[in-house]
């Protein structure tokens, strides 16, 4: 699935220009603003697509969206808290003429709203859900099917995560210093987990949700545009662009799991390969590195070796031990496990994961059996154990592709070694 392209693409581009310009017009209420600007939005993708795009399609948002929340504060008496709401942070006279001090129109806000998505009183799932709605341009709809929880679900997320801003007292207004510094981190830290989910979902029938992929590239893409020069941003979308090259080959038939060392690498994406490693080639050299950064050189590792023999595993847990130094987290430490094991064989693997386990963050996690079953399975020495793993990681897991791929390697064990299970 590529990036989101004509009037799609444009009204993606153009939702925060506009919600950010909108704000600054009214002087707050993000949750009026941040409705009238959706209308727009659904409003331009009929009126465009059936007669074309306007000559100045910012403009032509910001009038209708502008509309659309005076409208909605002369509405009917079901809008009165809305109104009462708006007409504290804006005078009347403001709501129906713009402001005598109306920012310069070709102003983007893009940053700043990232950054108020990303408040630190809203908790993570909310930060991602506003993200993906106020700068993603997203419907509630599209959010919700791609997180599989009920559109009224995500719409009551969304509404709380408004409301958490307002009672906040967010601000469009990028923080500075060192405060900017840690929401720069945050707003990548949100972005990540949008990919994340993208690119592995964590339950349903499919394995991956190319749109929040796509659009998390897309949004790292901007904040890079945003934030040039920044070390770990470029790393990010260099990790980002260099993982989702290899999606073509990710599932097989009927949306079978195909693992990295079994994909046909001449189907991965060789332009987001090369654009990746060309990033990450420019980044590191700096001498600063940050995890992100560290993470897109792993995967750019993976992306040299023609094939999966050919990979070099001891640059990869030399670059896990640095990683480790960063972000000690179970995760990073499981996967440091797998290149140990790769490195100095099955056993030293798992010698590695009995310590993990004694972590709750990870103990009851499907990774860490499918590991444990996969290092077993290589070892060898106990066919019987590594079934059992992979059939505990298959029941704990809520991907449909991943419980299939680990049932399957299961089958194989109990079929091929007359296991008794």
């Amino acid at each position: 699935m590529s990036e989101p392209n004509g009037v799609e693409g444009l009204l993606r581009e153009l939702a925060p220009q506009v919600l950010g310009a909108l704000l600054r017009r009214h002087g707050g209420a993000f949750d009026a603003c941040e409705d009238a600007v959706q209308e727009a939005l659904l409003a331009a993708a009929l009126q465009w697509t059936a007669d074309g795009v306007p000559a100045n399609p910012r403009g032509w948002l910001l009038t209708v969206a502008d509309r659309r929340l005076v409208d909605q504060v002369r509405s009917d008496s079901a809008r009165r808290r809305r109104e009462e709401a708006l007409a504290l942070a804006t005078p009347q006279a403001a709501l129906l003429a713009p402001a005598a001090d109306e920012p310069d129109p070709a102003a983007d806000d893009s940053l700043a709203l990232l950054f108020l998505c990303c408040h630190p009183a809203l908790s993570v799932p909310s930060r991602i859900a506003l993200t993906l709605r106020a700068v993603g341009g997203l419907t509630t709809a599209q959010i919700a099917a791609a997180f599989l929880v009920p559109e009224a679900t995500m719409a009551q997320r969304i509404s709380r995560a408004k409301q958490t801003l307002k009672a906040a007292g967010g601000r469009l207004a990028p923080p500075d210093g060192a405060g900017g510094a840690a929401r720069l981190g945050e707003v990548r830290h949100v972005l990540y987990l949008i990919f994340n989910e993208g690119y592995t979902a964590s339950g349903g029938e499919e394995l991956t949700v190319p749109r929040l992929a796509v659009e998390a590239i897309r949004l790292t893409r901007l904040l890079l545009r945003l934030t040039p020069g920044d070390a770990e941003t470029a790393g990010l979308l260099a990790l980002m662009l260099l993982a989702d090259a290899r999606r073509p080959a990710r599932t097989g038939p009927y949306g079978a799991l195909v693992p990295l060392e079994e994909q046909d690498r001449e189907r991965w994406d060789h332009e987001l390969l090369r654009e990746g490693m060309e990033l990450i080639a420019a980044t590191l050299p700096g001498g600063h590195p940050g995890p992100y950064q560290v993470q897109a050189a792993i995967a750019a590792v993976h992306s040299e070796a023609a094939t999966a023999e050919a990979t070099d595993w001891p640059q990869i847990l030399a670059l896990y031990d640095l990683l480790l130094r960063f972000d000690a987290n179970p995760v990073v430490a499981l996967n440091r496990a797998v290149a140990v094991a790769m490195v100095h064989g099955p056993a030293a693997g798992l010698a590695l994961l009995d310590a993990l386990a004694a972590d709750q963050r990870l103990a009851r996690h499907h990774r860490l059996l499918a590991v444990r079953a996969h290092l077993l399975d290589r070892l060898g020495t106990d066919p019987a154990a590594a079934a059992r793993a992979y059939r505990e990681a298959a029941a704990r897991t809520s991907s449909a592709p991943e419980r299939r791929h680990l049932a399957a390697r299961a089958l194989r064990l109990e079929g091929a070694g007359g296991v008794n299970m």
